[in-house]
């Protein structure tokens, strides 16, 4: 008797305080998908959010909203004075930044305010944009509003194209974790409608040091995550050209010396040949065109890995995988001496599965 009585306290006391949770009427708000913030001078930001309105039987709406603020203040209570209704960050997918506010200013004081934001999901996007945020916002892309066309944009180029896999939480995994250097997409508006993927922005304390360029980033994403699909093109010297698709790779690390320290990455790649602008595609091509495909992996990883180390970054996280592997690693000692003398050797071994088209 007294395990029901419990049990009847319990339910009461549960629908009790469900009552006293705050309720939001979605009419009555204005739910911020995408925001983006724009360098003014070096204490102030110019930040933009954009905010749907669903129609019937139409596109939705983009209302663009604007404030100036300090960069260490909230935009949003500027920006409340402009809007109807309440703003709620619950529906945010993507946050963007201007590239010349990520040279400058950098954005450790703008994602700090995202990631204790209960309501922000850690799937949220960050991107940094070739332009300015408010230009780019106030376009019109898609069916489904601009926030959500971005963000669909980046899913896909990371699930089928050459964009390693990123988000918020991502993001500051990489940045607390030492030994690491974060990354993360670079967008560039290239018509009234129409905005591209055209990089990675690589982060050294907040800051954009470096970008990787659209032809490197088949090569970058090989060194940092994996393909479950993909295409790229292989030339052959006996001529002809292959578009090898459906790709699907993976890489381990291996600390084969100590003194001095010396990485091997063993880089797998599996594809099929769709397409080939060439004469018959002959066992003895399939196998040039592995091999051809095998050095152009080597020495493109090889070249991005030696920039890293010029720069003094590090995007693949050499240093968080050699500490791994060592008893009382000294990061101020791999950061000043190790790193700069590291040796890096890659193994490829790519198969072509399948042979397709012949043009």
């Amino acid at each position: 008797m007294r395990r029901i009585l419990k049990l009847i306290s319990s339910v009461f006391i549960a629908f009790s305080l469900i009552g006293c949770v705050k309720k939001e009427v979605l009419d009555d708000i204005s739910l911020i998908e995408g925001i983006g913030f724009d360098y003014i001078d070096k204490k102030n930001i110019l930040g933009t959010v954009v905010v749907p309105v669903y129609l019937p039987d139409q596109a939705p709406k983009n209302n663009t909203y604007s404030a100036k603020a300090e960069i260490k203040k909230s935009i949003l209570q500027d920006i409340q004075r402009q809007t109807a209704d309440p703003i709620v960050t619950g529906s945010l997918s993507v946050v963007l930044f201007s590239k010349t506010l990520t040279e400058k200013v950098g954005i450790l004081p703008l994602v700090d305010p995202f990631q204790r934001d209960p309501g922000v999901g850690s799937g949220l996007y960050l991107a940094v944009v070739d332009g300015e945020t408010k230009e780019l916002l106030s376009g019109q892309y898609g069916v489904r509003g601009n926030a959500t066309y971005i963000s669909n944009l980046i899913e896909h180029n990371v699930k089928n194209e050459d964009l390693p896999k990123t988000n918020l939480q991502l993001f500051l995994a990489d940045f607390y974790q030492e030994g690491k250097t974060p990354f993360i997409p670079q967008l560039k508006k290239i018509g009234k409608n129409k905005m591209i993927i055209n990089g990675v922005s690589l982060l050294k304390h907040g800051k954009m040091v470096d970008s990787i360029a659209p032809e490197e980033m088949f090569f970058f994403k090989l060194l940092v995550d994996k393909y479950s699909e993909g295409m790229h093109p292989v030339k052959i010297d006996s001529g002809g050209e292959a578009a090898v698709r459906s790709i699907h790779s993976s890489h381990n690390f291996e600390l084969t010396k100590r003194k001095p320290t010396e990485v091997k990455i063993h880089i797998k790649v599996d594809g099929i040949i769709n397409e080939f602008t060439g004469q018959e595609l002959t066992p003895k091509k399939v196998q040039e065109l592995q091999q051809q495909f095998e050095k152009d992996i080597k020495k493109e990883c090889l070249k991005l890995i030696q920039r890293f180390k010029d720069k003094q970054i590090d995007p693949i996280g050499f240093g968080h995988f050699v500490k791994t592997q060592t008893r009382n690693f000294d990061f101020n000692h791999w950061r000043e001496n190790q790193y700069k003398d590291l040796v890096v050797k890659i193994k490829a071994d790519v198969k072509i599965l399948e042979s397709g088209v012949i043009e």
